[in-house]
């Protein structure tokens, strides 16, 4: 699986949200170059909290890198396609 690249918006810092470490979270949104994504944040008392994010995939190319797995997939599945062509 690829990791998905997130900075939080002007002002919100793990300090501001509060962040311990026990958290879970969830992305909601289609990653895109600089899209506003919405982080799903799931704290262990089940409290659940969202927060607008910046994606940092910032070319197409990162997303489709992102979308095939990351990079030895996408490198897999690149070489695959060239020698079934081939």
């Amino acid at each position: 699986m690829g990791v998905m690249p997130l900075q939080f918006k002007e002002g919100t810092t793990r300090h501001t949200l509060q962040l311990d470490g026990t958290e879970t979270y969830d992305v909601e949104g289609k990653p895109a170059p600089g899209a506003t994504l919405e982080l799903v944040i799931h704290r262990k008392t089940g409290e659940v909290d969202r927060v607008p994010v910046t994606c940092r995939l910032d070319t197409a190319e990162e997303v489709d890198i992102y979308k095939a797995g990351g990079v030895l997939q996408r490198f897999a599945q690149d070489f695959l396609e060239s020698t079934s062509a081939a």
